[in-house]
């Protein structure tokens, strides 16, 4: 990846340098960050070079997901480029690029399968007019291939880089023809990811890597108890270390500089704060768990209403109860948090790894005082992100730090501060309800959930809070889905598939608890159920076909099943695990997942895998605890994740579709934990109904 440059910059001198073709176009996003979801204008371009390289400027970040590749595919297919000849850059926040700008959602594809494709017509439109004006002939009789204009007639070739200069002073097309899919020659076809190269070799740019002249290190000491004050600290021992440059208070805490980040964490290990723990140092998590008990024993705020709930279940023939419990979840990214900011008295440079880089230059321009367009923000490749790094707390740290010293500072964070410092998948609770007629098959559904709230509450309901359980697929005629938002004062935020991660856990696990009740094989109930979602019962058709359902398997063993249809894709999954001797082992997944048309279908297995690896490590081994206010996990030690030699074989399968590309990064984590489960119970006949699964749930 180059290096970042100014938007404004680029536009003032960046054509008159190095010559070329520069598109403008727009990008409709959605903004999740927000309560109410809204369509809006993003801004991007697309430079056609003097040598013949096309730079596409991203104005998404790459975390691992393989947007930067998938992106360029979108591009280079309507361009008819040398896809040898891609470049990519991550550009500065500009308002050109809409009211927000990151990666959140899963939306990097879904929000630019038409404009991208379009930006990358309206260049090749633009560059074909400029090789048929130098040939003196109508552009019908030019093509554009392999970055190059052709003449049919005399086969004649000019290049794009020597037609760029031309093309950049010719007016745009207000209309250009997309390509048909059955044109495609890049999208869809599985492809190499173009940042594995300089990733393999060391040469890709991540957050932490960065170095600025003049730079110094920091660490934070935050208070143990979220939401403590600092009530006075003594730094006579940090500063006696040598290489400490200084000790001084931030918002968060009390930061230690030092000319590296070994000398500022041995500062910071002998540093004596004293805290003002405030409210929350009561709370434990035994007692978040009592509270949410309580308070599902009583009606919440009304998220969905379909039908008669309680009128049917008073009649229904068979009535079934359950409760479900998940816990707090870190997000744990193989890079730990960290940001390098310089303020100047005339404007804020941020280099930083993160999803939002909006946010990441809002919350510098408050704390410096400086308009937006003072702060320049430079973005990294991400060592994982998860939903974490669209926060900005830790970039937040880095501008306060950076303010009181007036040089350039790196601030990182160590593993023990991620995990006890994090804004946490919060714990939430179930209290199910269902109905059966005489012949087995559902007539009601009543879900209480509860679970703090963040994004924002509508008429009481966090969408968060109910998402996977309020929007299900399943033809029941009679739903009520209510809603606690109980906040004990630990810290929450967007974790991978959010809100989905435990009310598809919820939802599908219960299910499987409906289909025993009933009689019923899993499939052929969700099959039925799924009667007017013909998507995700494809989905669900294809995995259990393929994972071979219903065929026997060998006492110890079982397979269970889960859908769930999120971030516009539709995914079913069928886990088989094997118990020996009290010990569970997944032994395969097979996946099938209709996420509309595929870009990059080799990025789409990798996320998929991805997805379920991570949620499988949540399910088996994942847990947040608290104690007088306290996170008790400090490290790897106790917030695990699964081994290779734990890693189940995983399967996946694409549906064909030729409908808009829904989201793929989130697509794989909410339905493993429910598979899993119900697999168990084919196997033991136990029910799973807490994460993570215990030992005395195999028995």
């Amino acid at each position: 990846m180059s290096i970042p440059v100014n938007r404004r910059t680029f536009l003032k001198t960046g054509a008159a340098t190095a010559g070329g073709l520069l598109i403008g176009f727009y990008l409709p996003e959605r903004n999740e960050l927000a309560a109410a979801a809204t369509d809006s204008k993003l801004n991007a371009y697309v430079h056609v070079g003097s040598d013949d390289f096309v730079t596409l400027f991203i104005h998404k970040a790459e975390m691992g997901q393989g947007t930067v590749t998938s992106l360029s595919m979108l591009l280079a297919e309507e361009l008819e480029c040398d896809w040898n000849k891609i470049r990519t850059e991550f550009p500065g926040v500009s308002p050109e690029y809409g009211p927000y700008q990151g990666v959140v959602g899963s939306q990097s594809i879904r929000t630019s399968w038409e404009p991208l494709r379009r930006a990358g017509a309206t260049a090749r439109e633009m560059l074909v007019e400029a090789a048929a004006q130098r040939w003196g002939i109508d552009k019908s009789r030019c093509r554009a291939e392999s970055s190059e204009v052709i003449n049919t007639a005399t086969n004649a070739r000019l290049s794009y880089g020597s037609l760029s200069e031309v093309a950049a002073k010719l007016p745009r097309p207000t209309a250009v023809a997309l390509k048909d899919p059955s044109q495609f020659r890049l999208i869809g076809k599985p492809t190499k990811r173009l940042d594995t190269h300089d990733k393999v070799n060391g040469r890709a740019a991540f957050g932490i890597d960065v170095r600025v002249p003049g730079m110094l290190h920091a660490v934070v000491e935050r208070c143990p108890v979220f939401g403590g004050k600092v009530a006075g600290f003594d730094a006579s021992k940090s500063k006696a270390i040598p290489g400490v440059k200084d000790v001084v208070a931030i918002s968060s805490g009390v930061a230690v500089i030092a000319e590296n980040t070994w000398a500022a964490m041995e500062g910071r290990r002998v540093l004596k704060v004293q805290w003002d723990e405030g409210a929350v140092a009561s709370i434990s998590s035994a007692g978040i768990s009592k509270d949410f008990a309580e308070h599902s024993q009583q009606p919440g705020a009304v998220a969905r209403k379909t039908g008669d709930a309680a009128a049917s279940l008073a009649g229904a023939s068979k009535k079934i109860e359950a409760v479900y419990e998940t816990p707090f979840l870190a997000h744990a990214p193989m890079e730990p948090l960290n940001c390098v900011a310089h303020v100047r008295p005339d404007g804020c440079e941020v280099w930083a790894s993160t999803q939002g880089q909006t946010a990441a230059r809002d919350i510098a321009a408050k704390i410096t005082g400086l308009a937006p367009e003072k702060v320049q923000v430079n973005t990294r490749f991400m060592g994982g992100g998860f939903g974490r790094r669209a926060r900005s707390d830790y970039v937040g740290e880095a501008v306060e730090v950076s303010k009181a010293l007036g040089r350039p500072v790196q601030l990182t964070w160590s593993r023990e501060d991620d995990l006890q410092q994090d804004f946490y998948r919060p714990a939430a609770y179930a209290r199910l309800t269902a109905g059966l007629d005489a012949e087995g098959w559902p007539v009601a559904f009543s879900a209480r959930l509860i679970c703090p709230p963040f994004g924002g509450l509508n008429n009481g309901v966090a969408r968060t809070g109910v998402e996977g359980v309020v929007d299900m697929l399943y033809a029941i005629p009679n739903i009520l889905v209510d809603y606690h938002a109980l906040d004990p004062g630990i810290p929450v935020s967007y974790w991978r598939s959010v809100g989905y991660s435990q009310n598809t856990f919820f939802a599908e696990s219960f299910l499987d608890e409906l289909a025993a009740a009933g009689g019923k094989d899993p499939v052929e109930l969700r099959r039925r159920l799924l009667s007017n979602a013909p998507r995700l019962r494809t989905a669900l058709e294809l995995a259990a076909d393929k994972a071979g359902w219903g065929k026997p398997l060998a006492p110890g063993k079982g397979r269970g099943i889960s859908v769930v249809n999120n971030i516009g894709s539709f995914t079913a999954q069928v886990a088989e695990v094997s118990i020996n001797r009290g010990k569970l082992r997944v032994d395969r997944v097979v996946c099938a997942v209709d996420c509309g048309y595929a870009v990059n279908p080799a990025g789409i297995e990798q996320q998929i895998r991805s997805g379920i690896v991570f949620g499988l490590s949540a399910a088996l081994k994942g847990g947040i605890t608290i104690d007088r206010g306290r996170v008790q996990q400090q490290n790897f030690h106790q917030y695990d994740v699964l081994r290779m030699e734990e890693m189940p074989a995983i399967e996946v399968h694409i549906v064909p579709s030729r409908n808009a590309p829904g989201g793929i990064g989130e697509a794989g984590t909410p339905g493993i934990a429910p598979a899993v489960a119900n697999a168990i119970f084919a196997a033991t006949g136990k029910r799973v109904r807490r994460l993570p699964i215990r030992s005395e749930d195999l028995a």
